[in-house]
């Protein structure tokens, strides 16, 4: 950037402007003609119609959709019935208005970026200090600044006292940044380290300033973060990919059973319109129609369950993606750290080091009396709470000084200040000049460079160790010193005042880690979740926090922004791994990183709380913002709001997407393990000559009750114990993986020998004295599928024995069960219904028969997981304790 190492003659003449007289109107206008007004561009939001499209284009949804018009068309031409195609339509409407009503609006981040530049602001224009809305600001334009003010564009500072300015939002550094007007940058510096300029959405804490605008609207720092959000694209969370292709594969299914079913049939001499209305069945077959609804609800319950948990949840989604996240990109301040300066260690010139909550003696609270004293952040208690105003490093000194007991107010009284030299960024000093009793004291405080520098004695040694030790914890050191008179000093001038002090002590103070954030990262990793820390704040800090909190081990490496600016897309790609800290980025770094993990094929989670973690919270599979100390812009960019700021919380919210996560594979497990069944009992029957064992309508109800009923209560299963104890689902892992696809094979295999059995029984054995026919087939298909699909549910709850985890423990799903258990029966067995769905009368005999056939799946899985988790796992431990 040119403006930041030209000196500032010259950054004047390049933007046409005068210091003391700014620029004309008439100027004004022709730099707005081609720079254009002060704000940000809009994304092109998705209309509600191209939402519709969007959730019609699912392969599932327009195979639903084919067969409705197909059932349509044979209910118009040959009285075929209108419930067929009624309740397939109404299945897609359902589908498509849950798909549409869980997408957030994600785009309000940029309103948000928006507001922040909604101001007004003091400049300069054809000699006269005018006060004009923000918006209407140029390249050129003067601005005219002091404590308070937001800063409504980027630029070059001309001249400033005392000047600091709090860039967190941009930087992610919670201390005020010291400005400098005559700081030599360079081009490459990261954004915290450019003293020469003020940056738009930042605020100016102390001092003031005139300063010349160089960037306005998108061209700010600001506006490149926009820029960042609208060209940054929403990945499609894991499951969502897993699902599409699930969705693929069933639909192929579908159309090759369909088209095989056909041609059998009219090999068979069946005629079309027949084998027709057959091929629509299997396709609804094969089709779980109910599983785009389970899974929203499931997900649903989720975000529930983390409100609970302090996670609100603002695309849905998000739910599941936690529980695959693989690594867990995180802001450091206000994200693991506290956000709030905290003394941490007090040394004196006659006592050694100590930590801030050991008991003072009377040397360390003189010390802490005499740095609040040379501060100006006051104690406020006129609320419930006492709330600490003022500069971040102040109010850390007077925090202290009220947990040991002492009020400022009261010292005050005692110690009346009388006069005061700012603090400025030459100096790098405050001094205040107090009386006490008969005598005169000049206390000051800051650099221990500035302080020290008149000092002989031996303690002066001691006392450059003390502050090497403390900066080698990445503590901020501050030096106070003092002098005292018999009378009031005559001559009050910084170099009258800070020459020849004597030196008193330094404290040594930090943004501190949260208590929690430990314990999290380190239940992160037991999971197999690496957590990387991403900060614009300097690298010793930031390396210190990280080992404190097991972020940064031996083998691992920190690494600035200017590192990283060096190194190519591959290398970065290639090297990701080995980098646990990432200082002094800029928002197009944090991008890059969550890229690159994402390229290694991690689910990465991002959290933040600032202006510049949005960019990257919003290109990361799932985005965390902090719900207290987080921007409105972090909020809107992200997936999930931590409602309680706490690092802690994103853990919780990661096990409770893997809850997630497991009971949508149960419920997948579930659903297809009858729906492929489906698929084989009416090819084979077909094939056979048996006819159709199994109609459209009695297919759908079977679908929607005898699934879809119980499948909805699966959403209430608790985590299963060790799910926390094991390493994330990786990213490109199928649905169907750790045998998943076996088990739905073998159910498959179990349903389909139990129904056609039950329909040979109907069809060919007299029974009970009722002669056999193809009806009775139909029924006892019909009921002895439905049975065995809802006892399947007590299959899938858990890999454990159902009697070990019992039927009631969850209510909801027992009910359930017990409901579609009724609604079968009661279809079969009420002539209204039973005429209506093509069943009839069965004798007492077919429905013992059909009740054995039903339990056969819960005793086949039973002697399964009971060879699994007692024979199998004795082997296997066996095998371990011998290793």
């Amino acid at each position: 950037m040119k403006y930041v190492t030209e000196n500032r003659e010259n950054v004047v003449k390049l933007l046409g402007s005068n210091v003391r007289t700014g620029l004309t109107g008439e100027k004004v206008k022709e730099i707005q003609g081609m720079a254009g007004l002060n704000q940000f561009d809009e994304e092109k939001r998705e209309t509600v119609f191209e939402k519709i499209i969007h959730q019609l284009k699912e392969v599932t949804t327009i195979i639903l959709l084919f067969a409705a018009i197909i059932s349509l068309y044979l209910a118009v031409t040959s009285g075929h019935g209108y419930a067929e195609p009624a309740v397939i339509i109404a299945i897609v409407i359902l589908n498509a208005v849950l798909g549409i009503k869980q997408e957030s609006n994600a785009e309000k981040a940029l309103e948000a970026l928006k507001r922040l530049n909604n101001h007004t602001t003091k400049i300069i224009r054809d000699g006269k200090i005018e006060e004009i809305d923000a918006v209407e600001l140029v390249p050129g334009d003067i601005l005219v600044l002091e404590a308070g003010d937001k800063i409504p564009a980027d630029a070059r500072i001309l001249e400033s006292s005392a000047l600091k300015v709090e860039e967190s939002m941009l930087t992610g550094e919670s201390v005020p940044v010291e400005k400098d007007p005559d700081a030599v940058i360079d081009a490459d510096s990261a954004l915290g380290d450019r003293l020469n300029m003020l940056f738009s959405g930042s605020l100016i804490t102390n001092g003031r300033a005139k300063a010349i605008v160089v960037s306005t609207g998108m061209k700010t720092e600001m506006g490149k973060i926009a820029g960042l959000l609208n060209n940054t694209a929403k990945l499609k969370t894991p499951m969502q990919i897993r699902l599409s292709e699930l969705g693929k594969k069933l639909s192929f299914i579908a159309i090759a059973a369909g088209i095989l079913v056909f041609i059998i049939g009219l090999l068979q001499g069946d005629s079309p319109m027949t084998m027709l209305l057959t091929s629509v069945s299997l396709a609804v077959a094969a089709v779980p129609e109910t599983l785009p609804v389970i899974v929203t609800i499931t997900l649903a319950g989720g975000v529930q369950n983390m409100v609970r948990k302090n996670s609100i949840i603002r695309r849905i989604p998000a739910v599941e993606t936690l529980g695959s996240a693989s690594v867990i990109c995180s802001d450091k301040t206000g994200t693991l750290t506290q956000n709030r300066m905290t003394i941490k260690k007090i040394w004196t010139i006659d006592t050694k080091a100590k930590k801030a909550e050991e008991d003072f003696h009377d040397e360390e609270m003189r010390i802490l009396g005499m740095l609040a004293l040379a501060s100006n952040a006051e104690a406020d208690s006129s609320g419930d709470e006492t709330k600490i105003i003022g500069d971040p490093t102040e109010t850390a000194i007077i925090r202290l000084l009220d947990e040991k007991g002492i009020k400022k107010s009261e010292l005050s009284e005692e110690w009346p200040r009388l006069f005061e030299i700012p603090f400025d960024s030459d100096r790098k000093l405050m001094t205040t000049v107090h009386k006490y009793k008969d005598k005169y004291f000049t206390i000051t405080k800051g650099a221990f460079d500035r302080i020290a520098a008149d000092c002989t004695t031996e303690s002066c040694g001691l006392a450059q160790k003390i502050h090497d030790d403390f900066a080698g914890e990445a503590l901020r050191v501050i030096a106070v010193g003092y002098k005292t008179y018999d009378e009031m000093p005559e001559n009050l001038t910084a170099g009258e005042l800070e020459k020849d002090l004597i030196l008193a002590g330094l404290v040594g103070m930090i943004d501190p880690p949260r208590p929690e954030s430990k314990k999290a990262v380190a239940a992160a990793k037991k999971a197999g979740i690496r957590t990387v820390m991403i900060t614009g704040d300097h690298i010793v800090t930031a390396s210190a926090i990280a080992r404190e909190l097991g972020i940064l081990s031996d083998n691992e490496k920190a690494v600035t922004g200017r590192e990283l600016s060096k190194m190519s897309e591959e290398e970065l790609i290639k090297n990701v791994r080995d980098y646990s800290v990432y200082a002094r980025v800029s928002p197009e770094d944090k991008i890059r990183i969550v890229k690159a993990w994402q390229a290694n094929g991690e689910v990465v989670a991002m959290t933040g709380d600032g202006v510049n973690d949005a960019p990257a919270l919003k290109a990361a599979d799932v985005g965390a913002a902090m719900g207290i100390t987080g921007t409105d812009v972090s909020k809107n960019a992200a997936d999930v709001i931590l409602t309680d700021d706490n690092f802690a919380t994103i853990v919780d919210a990661v096990a409770e997407g893997r809850r997630v996560y497991e009971n949508i594979r149960k419920t997948t497990y579930f659903l297809l393990s009858c729906n492929i069944s489906e698929i084989f009992i009416m090819l084979i029957a077909i094939s056979l000559g048996w006819g159709v064992p199994v109609t459209a309508v009695q297919l759908l109800l079977i679908n929607v009750v005898a699934d879809g009923i119980p499948g909805f209560s699966l959403s209430r299963e608790k985590i299963e114990e060790g799910a926390m104890d094991n390493d994330p689902v990786p990213k490109n892992a199928s649905i169907f993986s750790n045998g998943l696809a076996q088990k739905i094979a073998g159910q498959a295999v179990v349903f389909t020998i139990i129904t056609l059995l039950g329909f040979y029984i109907g069809r060919e054995v007299e029974i009970g004295g009722m002669i056999p026919s193809y009806e009775i087939g139909q029924t006892m298909a019909f009921v002895i599928l439905g049975w065995s699909s809802v006892v399947h549910i007590f299959n899938v709850r858990s890999s454990e024995s159902i009697f070990k985890t019992g039927f009631m423990s969850n209510k909801l799903l027992f009910w359930c069960a017990m409901l579609s258990f009724g609604i079968v029966f009661l279809a079969a067995a009420i002539p209204p219904l039973a005429n209506t769905f093509g069943l009839t009368d069965m004798s007492v005999w077919h429905w013992i028969t059909a009740v054995a056939l039903s339990v056969v799946p819960l005793l086949a899985v039973e002697l399964r997981k009971y060879y699994v988790n007692n024979i199998l796992g004795r082997k296997t431990q066996a095998k371990l304790d011998i290793c």
